[in-house]
């Protein structure tokens, strides 16, 4: 077995809950503690306010918007159009822009709190594309997710890689539905050099580079890497390091994924529907138990089976456990496929550490990978799983992701000794 396969199984494994781990760290954090959850540059840093009625602006803004303020004591509370495990968005974007008129040729960061596009670095005969796609030049979008870790390590320590890691396939899966709504392609990388990258933008193992999506026209042309290190900005107001995540990180951020050949999804959503969907999309916190529709049910498996639209890949394998689907046996099955029998309702609530939307949904899901590239499945994971949140609440069903579970008892369920790498629910 390759080295990189049995470093990254390890990382998992060491982040595994059990019943008896729950029991003994139940971490329990002082809201009021809580780090910032926007980075925002110095005021002297160039900035383009976002103009919705501009194409280019919207399908930038799109893919991070925040949809919805709550205003609690202890201030206010921003929903975005991804999920977030928590709620606590360590995912930051920055999209570098060739090539596009009426835009300076450059990197900026999406400052999603106030709608600008901040200028961290203007290009000349540089650019990203000699770390991502070295030898070629784009036309149009590099769009660079990053995970400010200590947003989610506050909380969820060690077992927050795995957060930052479904949180940034969340955030590709909203870049891909902004895409689709502006009749733009894009091809999702994932194997490239990071950590040149990550080094040359200053993130001081603050921040890493998790993945890119790029849309444009791809030339021919030999492109340098940046001449002047960006510097520095903290994403959060103050940082405490987690040598676990940082050590995890690096080791996974090497390995190479399986290949398969490029294709995009092709999708047949009402456009005008589709684009509310992304807007009024929210996570679910309780169910009244009831059934979902077979052919809702089927639509929605479908859909996950689209392509995704990246050369570098790692097969994610779904289980459904079915509780409430009309005119289906309730049980276990893989895909469309019944593996056995039964009402695992109850089960399912607890192996999800008892949460009751888990028992109460209509269908519980668990994604389960044999991966070479840990990031890579761990993304792709998250990828299908903002797929599936917006599938589902385009048709009028509620869903929410679950990232904790109890990791062996749920493979003992499923009947695989391969990798559980995320949990959600559907339902009404």
């Amino acid at each position: 077995m390759p080295q990189s396969k049995i470093s990254s199984k390890a990382y998992h494994d060491a982040t595994k809950h059990s019943y008896l781990s729950v029991q003994i760290e139940p971490n329990y954090v002082d809201a009021s503690t809580q780090p910032s959850s926007f980075k925002v540059y110095p005021k002297f840093y160039r900035r383009v306010k976002i103009n919705l009625n501009n194409p280019v602006h919207s399908f930038i803004s799109l893919t991070s918007a925040i949809t919805l303020e709550k205003v609690y004591k202890d201030g206010p509370f921003k929903l975005r159009v991804n999920p977030s495990a928590g709620a606590l968005y360590p995912t930051e974007l920055y999209v570098q822009v060739r090539g596009i008129e009426g835009i300076i040729d450059g990197i900026y960061h999406l400052e999603v709190e106030n709608n600008y596009l901040t200028l961290i670095y203007e290009l000349i005969d540089d650019g990203l594309e000699s770390y991502i796609i070295p030898g070629k030049s784009i036309n149009g979008f590099i769009f660079l997710i990053s995970c400010v870790y200590y947003r989610s390590s506050w909380k969820y320590q060690n077992r927050s890689m795995r957060y930052c890691l479904l949180d940034s396939g969340h955030h590709l899966g909203a870049i891909a539905a902004s895409a689709f709504l502006h009749n733009r392609d894009i091809q999702l990388i994932f194997d490239f050099d990071k950590l040149a990258l990550n080094s040359d933008l200053g993130f001081e193992n603050k921040e890493f580079i998790t993945a890119c999506a790029v849309s444009g026209e791809l030339q021919d042309k030999k492109i340098r890497h940046l001449r002047l290190k960006v510097p520095f900005v903290c994403g959060t107001d103050y940082f405490e390091a987690n040598q676990f995540i940082e050590d995890s990180y690096q080791a996974t951020a090497v390995q190479k994924s399986r290949q398969q050949k490029l294709a995009q999804p092709k999708f047949d959503f009402d456009k005008d529907k589709f684009y509310q969907t992304v807007w009024n999309r929210r996570s679910i916190r309780r169910f009244r138990k009831e059934s979902i529709f077979q052919e809702d049910y089927l639509y929605i498996v479908q859909q996950l089976e689209q392509s995704i639209p990246t050369e570098n890949y790692e097969q994610i394998e779904i289980y459904s456990v079915v509780h409430r689907v009309e005119g289906m046996t309730p049980g276990l099955y893989k895909g469309t496929y019944l593996v056995k029998t039964g009402n695992f309702s109850e089960k399912t609530g607890y192996l999800c550490i008892n949460q009751a939307i888990a028992k109460d949904s209509a269908v519980t899901l668990f994604f389960v990978s044999d991966y070479l590239n840990y990031q890579t499945a761990m993304q792709i994971a998250g990828f299908l799983g903002q797929r599936l949140y917006l599938t589902s609440n385009y048709l009028g069903i509620q869903c929410s992701g679950i990232g904790a579970y109890y990791d062996n008892e749920t493979q003992e369920l499923l009947e695989t000794n391969k990798d559980v790498l995320y949990g959600m629910v559907i339902g009404i």
